[in-house]
């Protein structure tokens, strides 16, 4: 059985969907979490029925003050992470690539992208005099297979697939690995964005029909993934692309 053993977790974008999913499975193998979300009541919800081994904290990833009081809460309370799931996103409508406007564009690119950058300059400091550590970042399949309608979207995926793989290769020597989770659609927040259409059942049935294993992600097939890569059984693990498709990226 996978365990975390008391291990010190932060997962951002943790009030709702992958990232809510991915506080309760690292609390469930005995982690503790700090639960960081743009909007703190949504994270508070979700660590009021954690217990004592969680902690919300608002924060909003683009901004890298925000990010150091974030982690300097979790030393305060927990100690030094072991642990980073850079889960935030965000996305713009499925669309032409010429209707997204330039706010949106940097939005994208600040919240996927961005953030993992200011992530990386917190904590990392904090996990090489450990020689110790692992940081797991949240892609897409529309990093792998991309689709028309969310171009942009996709791109900043793709930033951070490579990103994934070049922090794996310069902090191997430090002990800490890095890797990527690449889920295909799931019912969060964002599938109306994704789908570009109204959420009914019938474009719901339109997208699943492109998933071989015949439905959508679910947030807990993401947990149980972002449990195993931060166990001790993933120690040999970096670099990797886990998708959680389905089959889609196939």
């Amino acid at each position: 059985m996978n365990t975390l053993n008391q291990k010190v977790a932060i997962v951002t974008g943790a009030g709702s969907g992958f990232g809510a999913a991915i506080a309760r499975a690292y609390v469930a193998a005995q982690a503790k979490v700090v639960l960081a979300d743009l909007r703190p009541e949504t994270a508070q919800a979700v660590a009021g029925e954690l217990g004592a081994n969680a902690m919300a904290v608002g924060c909003d990833v683009s901004r890298f003050d925000q990010v150091q009081a974030m982690v300097r809460q979790c030393v305060e309370r927990f100690g030094a992470p072991d642990i980073v799931v850079n889960n935030a996103g965000t996305t713009h409508r499925n669309q032409s690539m010429l209707d997204v406007d330039e706010e949106t564009f940097d939005r994208v690119f600040n919240v996927n992208v961005k953030s993992i950058y200011h992530m990386t300059r917190a904590v990392v400091p904090l996990m090489k005099p450990r020689k110790d550590g692992v940081i797991l970042n949240v892609g897409s399949v529309g990093g792998i297979r991309p689709r028309p309608g969310l171009t942009w979207y996709n791109s900043s995926k793709g930033a951070v697939k490579v990103m994934t793989k070049s922090m794996a290769v310069e902090l191997a020597p430090d002990g800490i690995r890095v890797n990527l989770i690449s889920p295909v659609m799931a019912p969060t927040g964002l599938l109306q964005d994704f789908m570009g259409v109204a959420d009914t059942d019938e474009n719901r049935a339109r997208f699943i029909s492109t998933i071989p294993l015949g439905r959508m992600c679910d947030p807990t097939d993401v947990a149980h993934v972002a449990v195993f890569l931060a166990s001790q059984e993933a120690r040999f693990l970096t670099g990797v692309e886990m998708p959680v498709d389905g089959g889609r990226s196939i």
